[in-house]
C-alpha cells in the first residue's frame, strides 16, 4: 500500500556520507559484492532517511541485521543497458522502506493475509501484514493492539523487487521489507474477533502454526525439487475470507496452495511470498 510519507534506502559504507540508493543498485550486493546474496549491516532512520550502513550508524540501535536477498533478484542479474532502458519515472523512485509485522500470538500462531487481487504488486500472494504503520494500529488488519499487551523483535530484512524475476519482465518496484516480530499476549481466537481488514489491500486471512510453516519454508522458491507434506499434517488450512464489502466468512485452502513456488515464466500465483518464507525461516528460531 502507498505510505503516507515515502522513506527512502540512504547507503553509507567505509564511513561515506550516507548517499540515496539508486533504483537500480542492489542494496545486498552494495555490501557484499555481486555474488554474495547476504549481508550484515547496521540501521537507523534519519531525517526521513533509513540509513544502511557496514558499521554502527549515528544514533543507530547496537546491533547489526541480516540482509538478505532472492539468488534470482532481479536487479542482481540487470544489466547495464536494460538498467537505462527502464522508464525516467522508475529510475528515479529510489529504493522504498516497507515494515512486515508477524502477529504471534500466545499459543503460537502467526497471522499471514493473502494481498488482494486488484493489487498492482504481488495480487493473491500471502505475506504477513505489512505497509504503513500506526503506532498502535495496523492498518491493513484493523487490530489495535496496546504497547501492555505486546513484545516487539526485529529479524531481519529483505531486498523485495516486483516482478521478482526478470523472466516475468523488468524491475517496477524496489523495497527494503524490515520484518519484526509481535508477540501478543492473546491467543488467537481472541485476536481473530477483532480482525477487520480492508477489502482494498486483503482478500484472506490464515492463522498458521509452526509445523505448517516448516513445510511452506521447505518450498524453496527457484528449487524443482518436490515438497514432502506429513501425512499427519491437515491437508485444509482453515483460512477467513474477506469480501469486497468487508464481510468476513470461514474457508478452507489446500496446504498445497500454501507450498507453491514462484513462477519463472506466465502469471503469478496465489503462494507465500518468497520474502515471507525467508520471514517465517526466522521466526521458527526464535520458538527454538
Amino acid at each position: 500500500m502507498e505510505t503516507v510519507r515515502r522513506i527512502l534506502v540512504h547507503l553509507s559504507k567505509e564511513n561515506a556520507a550516507p548517499h540515496c540508493a539508486r533504483f537500480v543498485q542492489s542494496i545486498t550486493g552494495h555490501f557484499v559484492g555481486s555474488v554474495e546474496d547476504q549481508a550484515t549491516v547496521s540501521c537507523s532512520l534519519e531525517d526521513n532517511r533509513f540509513i544502511l550502513c557496514d558499521h554502527l550508524c549515528d544514533g543507530g540501535l547496537p546491533l547489526k541485521v541480516i540482509i538478505l536477498r532472492a539468488s534470482f533478484c532481479p536487479i542482481k542479474y540487470l544489466s547495464d543497458a536494460e538498467a537505462v532502458s527502464l522508464p525516467p519515472e522508475t529510475l528515479s523512485r529510489g529504493v522504498d522502506v516497507g515494515v512486515a509485522l508477524l502477529l504471534q500470538s500466545a499459543n503460537q500462531k502467526l497471522l499471514l493475509t493473502r494481498r488482494a487481487s486488484s493489487l498492482r504488486i504481488f495480487p493473491n500472494v500471502w505475506v504477513p501484514p505489512g505497509g504503513h504503520v500506526e503506532l498502535d494500529e495496523k492498518e491493513e488488519t484493523g487490530l489495535k493492539l496496546s504497547p501492555g499487551e505486546i513484545s516487539s523483535q526485529l529479524l531481519g530484512m529483505w531486498e523485495s523487487v516486483y516482478p521478482p524475476m526478470l523472466s516475468l519482465g523488468m524491475p517496477k518496484r524496489h523495497h527494503i521489507v524490515t520484518y519484526i516480530l509481535l508477540k501478543s499476549s492473546q491467543p488467537h481466537f481472541h485476536l481473530q474477533n477483532y480482525l477487520k481488514p480492508d477489502p482494498a489491500e486483503v482478500s484472506a486471512c490464515a492463522w498458521v502454526d509452526a509445523d505448517l510453516v516448516r513445510v511452506v519454508v521447505s518450498a524453496v522458491d527457484g528449487e524443482k525439487d518436490s515438497v514432502q507434506i506429513p501425512a499427519d499434517l491437515p491437508q485444509r488450512v482453515n483460512v477467513t475470507e474477506v469480501s469486497q464489502d468487508g464481510e468476513l466468512r470461514d474457508s478452507w485452502l489446500p496446504v498445497s496452495i500454501f507450498c507453491n513456488r514462484a513462477p519463472d515464466h506466465g502469471e503469478d500465483i496465489e503462494r507465500v511470498s518468497t520474502g515471507t518464507k525467508y520471514a517465517l525461516e526466522l521466526w521458527l528460531k526464535t520458538l527454538s
